[in-house]
């Protein structure tokens, strides 16, 4: 039970999350309206995706200073997690956007850099893909990780900020924090964050343990 608290703790969340954000309080904005909702799925999933993007690079580093394979898989699991969370990040941008703006994806500066971003990750695994020998493999997907987290910083955070955007907080238009003047939806909006991370902690130590017992089984 001590070891498995996080995993209560990330149910307990995720149900208190789905709970309120379906029937809880939310602002009335004009246009917004109810798909205000999608705050705590869309925005907190990119959040997730930062964090494990940003995990994957750590360990991504570890292996190149230890040689150490178990970092390798650990770099290369949070990567897949990161994208699993900017795939769903995307689809319920879409959806938010077709309800609000009319489109689901317009040509709007941070929808095509998170898109271009989402494709340099999709690279990584292709390039993971392309080597049989797991270090050789590591040693290049490691390096390049370096690369593609540098490269989705500027894509994601500085160049969409450098002209105008649909999104809040973008191109001269106010951040989320005007709408939710009187803080109703931080309640949910912070343990949405921590509740949709620690699945995806949830999920990718599973896959690494899965892929433990894959290298174990074919040493025997």
């Amino acid at each position: 039970m001590k070891k498995n608290w996080w995993k209560i703790l990330t149910v307990v969340l995720l149900f208190y999350v789905l709970v309120m954000g379906m029937v809880g309080r939310v602002p009335r904005q004009p246009i917004l309206n109810e798909t205000v909702r999608n705050l705590y799925f869309h925005v907190t999933m990119w959040f997730g995706m930062v964090i494990f993007l940003f995990t994957s690079l750590v360990y991504a580093i570890r292996y190149l200073r230890s040689n150490n394979i178990t970092d390798d898989d650990k770099s290369a699991e949070f990567a897949k997690t990161g994208i699993l969370f900017g795939l769903i990040g995307y689809v319920t941008g879409a959806l938010w956007g077709s309800a609000t703006w009319g489109d689901p994806l317009p040509k709007d500066p941070k929808i095509i850099s998170a898109a271009i971003a989402m494709l340099a990750y999709f690279a990584y695994l292709v390039l993971r893909g392309a080597f049989e020998d797991e270090q050789k493999r590591a040693r290049i997907s490691s390096t390049y990780n370096i690369f593609a987290f540098v490269i989705f910083n500027v894509l994601i955070w500085i160049l969409p900020r450098l002209t105008d955007s649909l999104h809040p907080g973008n191109g001269g238009n106010p951040g989320f924090k005007i709408y939710d003047s009187d803080n109703v939806m931080k309640p949910v909006f912070y343990p949405a964050i921590m509740g949709w991370t620690l699945l995806g902690v949830w999920i990718t130590t599973l896959r690494v343990r899965i892929k433990n017992l894959d290298r174990k089984l074919s040493e025997v």
